[in-house]
């Protein structure tokens, strides 16, 4: 993404709708509510499908639709819970994709908005897995032709994990729009740790363009081994300034609140985090409640079941991606470009 590209809004026209002769769009169970509103953006009725359960806690799915030579999409994010784990939906995912193979689909394309296993994308102790390389394989034996994630946690590994096409979507567009109401401050993007740095380059680069001022940055170091987090060092200039923290997901949260106690000593006037993932793990609740956090703006490419609705009201803001995604589809549909949409 550069700053002479326009930039999509989810406020902007809908986008086009596919040829519903020759377009499936399915979503498992599991994600049902969010194909739903895909569908809706698309213009579209999702196709029927049928997911059965088995006394032994097998199951199946099946298309309940002609699909022979169709484009099919498939919707189903892959974090766990709220009533199935990740590797249950991924499986139920996978059986799903063979399912239409056999029934003679043109081409089966996965919407994924949050990948599981994604975050073990290389090996840091000896005889580490490679998670993301593993699930590139399933998703491939089955015969996907493209996967659509958002916001994956490292761009670069996932694309070199599938031999398939590969679109990462980045949710800056959405946190653009949203910082909008924020434009008239003394703006710097901060990220929590070196890693993420091309991240929120990204998105500071972007709101320069969207807004036509000077926006700042800034960045803390963290260091992780063996599930301890270390390291004190903060560079930026956040004095008087909104500072923005941004990152891919959160899990308990104690690097984003690490980032912004950092951002609070050195001065800035509040602190925001834009996170797209918000998995909101065992002790994330006591981190939205500590007052160096303002507000957390998460996606509801994982909804935040784990958390008190009291807790989302007051200090989570949630962004809806099916806007994003509903254009995404249209675009790889019509054989248009994804470029201010994708990270890269």
């Amino acid at each position: 993404m550069t700053s002479d590209i326009e930039l999509w809004s989810p406020h902007g026209a809908r986008p086009a709708t596919p040829d519903g002769n020759r377009v499936r769009l399915f979503a498992l169970e599991a994600s049902a509510e969010l194909g739903t509103a895909v569908a809706a953006a698309l213009g579209l009725a999702l196709s029927a499908h049928e997911e059965r359960e088995f006394e032994d806690g097998e199951h199946k799915a099946r298309p309940l639709v002609p699909v022979s030579g169709a484009e099919v999409y498939v919707i189903q994010s892959l974090h766990s819970g709220p009533v199935a784990s990740a590797n249950d939906k991924l499986c139920r995912l996978l059986f799903f994709v063979g399912a239409l193979k056999d029934a003679g689909v043109a081409r089966v394309t996965l919407i994924v908005p949050y990948l599981c296993y994604a975050r073990k994308d290389r090996r840091t102790k000896p005889y580490d897995p490679v998670t993301t390389r593993y699930i590139a394989a399933m998703m491939e034996s089955v015969g996907v032709d493209a996967i659509v994630t958002l916001d994956v946690h490292n761009p670069v590994a996932f694309e070199n994990a599938f031999r398939c096409r590969t679109v990462t979507l980045t949710a800056v567009p959405l946190f653009v729009d949203f910082a909008s109401r924020f434009k008239d401050d003394k703006l710097c993007i901060v990220s929590p740790d070196t890693g993420g740095a091309k991240r929120a380059e990204l998105l500071r680069e972007t709101l320069e363009a969207a807004f036509g001022k000077p926006i700042g940055k800034a960045f803390a170091d963290k260091h992780r081994s063996a599930g301890v987090v270390s390291g004190d060092l903060f560079v930026g200039d956040v004095e008087g300034a909104t500072a923005i923290i941004l990152d891919d997901l959160i899990s308990s949260g104690g690097t984003l609140l690490r980032a912004a106690r950092a951002a609070r000593r050195a001065g800035a006037s509040r602190v925001l985090a834009f996170v797209t993932h918000g998995l909101f793990m065992a002790g994330a609740a006591e981190v939205l409640a500590d007052p160096a956090l303002e507000l957390v703006v998460v996606t509801d490419a994982v909804p935040p079941f784990r958390l008190e609705s009291e807790l989302v009201r007051k200090k989570v803001q949630v962004l809806p991606v099916a806007p994003l995604f509903a254009e995404a589809i249209s675009r790889l549909n019509n054989g248009k470009s994804l470029t201010d949409l994708v990270v890269f």
